[in-house]
């Protein structure tokens, strides 16, 4: 019966399954480690043993494995829910923070969340940027509403952070962008006037550069990776000033070419980037992950578009 599981209880096991150690969880909760075992023992009295001791830490039984994925979405469907009910007036903004992996391009990461920006009900936004598996344990200890990535969440990362979901928001191929003069010798004999010219990127552990670095090497193309930058608007204005080409979303082509002042060298439509979301629920009940997810839908590039200026 649901009256005989005691949510909070359960809600002290999820943290100390979440920290791996009471010490940890009593720092998180404010309790003394006493108190955080001692009700911990009371739910195991009830439920069976879910931790075994492992040196100093705790390790999860089969039993607590099981019991900590319905935790999962039962807290993570209550931060939602909290969120949405310390905000009932349709007129008062709900929090909604976003983390965007810093290898996407910040006109993409616009264009993704607008549609939370017109779900008809007010938001008080809060964008992130950083590496993905920072991300990723910011969401799962709620502190972030959504996450957007251009990189595919493997086994192996599906194993570290436990219960995600995936959904797949935007492709497009992929093109590269240089300074205008630059731009337009390269347009000669695309893509093999490549050979030799300096690469700027963002980020080289992505699945799109590993395309890419595959693709280079069929068509016998060596292009060196002259400055990784953690900044896609501060790599524009470097090869703005010349210091070499960029890759974005062909997409996104006329935005960029006019924001930055470059021009596109070529359309590489062997290679393309994908952009997904990743929420704590399946069916999210906030507004704005809502819109975003409702929004979704694969954008090919029309592959027949002829180069500007050729």
């Amino acid at each position: 019966m649901l009256k005989d599981l005691n949510l909070k209880h359960l809600y002290y096991f999820w943290v100390i399954a979440e920290t791996g150690a009471i010490a940890r969880a009593s720092d998180q909760l404010d309790l003394a480690p006493q108190t955080l075992s001692g009700q911990l023992s009371a739910f195991e009295a009830k439920t069976g043993a879910l931790f075994t001791r492992k040196g100093r830490g705790l390790k999860l039984t089969p039993l607590g494995e099981q019991v900590r994925k319905y935790a999962n979405k039962i807290f993570a469907l209550a931060g939602e829910l909290d969120q949405v009910l310390s905000h009932p007036s349709s007129d008062q903004p709900i929090e909604f923070s976003v983390g965007f992996s810093a290898s996407v391009h910040k006109m993409i990461a616009y264009r993704l969340i607008q549609p939370a920006l017109q779900c008809g009900h007010p938001l008080q936004l809060r964008i992130v940027s950083g590496y993905l598996p920072d991300l990723l344990r910011d969401l799962k200890r709620q502190t972030l509403d959504l996450v957007i990535s251009d990189q595919p969440i493997t086994t192996d990362k599906l194993a570290r952070v436990g219960d995600v979901h995936v959904k797949h928001l935007l492709s497009s191929h992929l093109s590269l962008f240089a300074a205008p003069k630059l731009a337009w010798s390269l347009r000669k004999d695309f893509p093999t006037s490549l050979h030799g010219q300096s690469l700027l990127t963002n980020d080289t552990d992505t699945q799109w550069f590993s395309e890419l670095t595959f693709w280079l090497k069929q068509q016998n193309i060596d292009m060196k990776v002259q400055a990784e930058i953690n900044d896609s608007a501060l790599i524009k204005i470097f090869a703005r000033e010349g210091m070499g080409t960029f890759t974005a979303p062909t997409v996104i082509r006329d935005e960029v070419c006019r924001q930055y002042l470059v021009e596109e060298a070529g359309e590489i439509q062997s290679v393309s980037v994908s952009h997904y979301a990743i929420t704590r629920t399946p069916e999210p009940i906030h507004p704005g992950i809502k819109a975003v997810l409702a929004a979704a839908k694969p954008i090919k590039t029309d592959i027949n578009k002829s180069f500007k200026n050729q």
